[in-house]
């Protein structure tokens, strides 16, 4: 295993076991350790610059969360993504996000509108320097703050909860460099519905660019 990790700082007042389990699965969401990728206890407290037990602790909370998974007589590697997992996932985000746009115009979020499109022209300029991690950032950003125009805490956790698998998939995606332009364009269009009030359009909007994202999901995972 090369050498992905920092070794990590330990004067936080955290228990040990917890700096390491975050460590590792901040490395796996920013996709320094890769799906499938074989996680080795000695190598990694050796960069980490710890001991195997904290690494072994870690490692099974990472598991417990679905970012691991062990296998006798295989030891642990991190998990994939599946094409299944990521439709479901924006099957769900479909539903949550088109609701979410109707109620940003019932409580007239118009005027903060213009945080997103300027959030939209950063990720354009983060395409364009091919700063994955910035791209990766921003997306998550746009569509975490439409959740927040809605005002509805209930809908937002529900949002929290799929972050991560899409944070995985993001850098998937965007490594793969399929289709980014067309995403800042369709960010403008909910944007410019829901500036205009209008539900309908917001909705349809919001359908197109989740519809677009599945199609290029099945380019990446060669799906017919």
């Amino acid at each position: 295993m090369e050498k992905k990790l920092d070794i990590i700082n330990i004067n936080e007042y955290k228990p040990l076991r917890d700096i390491v389990f975050e460590t590792l699965k901040d490395a796996i969401l920013k996709g320094k350790l890769e799906p499938r990728e074989r996680l080795m206890e000695i190598q990694l407290a050796d960069q980490l610059g710890v001991s195997r037990t904290p690494v072994r602790e870690a490692i099974r909370k990472l598991e417990l969360e679905g970012l691991v998974i062990m296998e006798p007589r295989k030891g642990a590697y991190v998990s994939d993504i599946s094409y299944e997992d990521i439709i479901d996932t924006l099957e769900v985000r479909e539903a949550l996000e088109t609701y979410a746009v109707k109620l940003a115009i019932e409580k007239n979020e118009a005027e903060k509108i213009e945080e997103l499109e300027s959030l939209n022209n950063e990720f354009k300029k983060a395409f364009e320097e091919y700063d994955i991690q910035r791209m990766v950032y921003l997306d998550t950003t746009i569509h975490n703050n439409i959740l927040a125009l809605s005002g509805n805490k209930k809908l937002i956790s529900f949002m929290d909860a799929l972050n991560e698998i899409m944070q995985r998939f993001r850098l998937i995606y965007f490594n793969e460099s399929y289709n980014p332009e067309s995403i800042i364009v369709e960010h403008f269009e909910v944007f410019k519905a829901i500036k205009a009030g209008d539900k309908t359009g917001a909705v349809k909007a919001m359908e197109n660019h989740l519809s677009s994202l599945k199609d290029d999901i099945k380019k990446v995972y060669k799906k017919d």
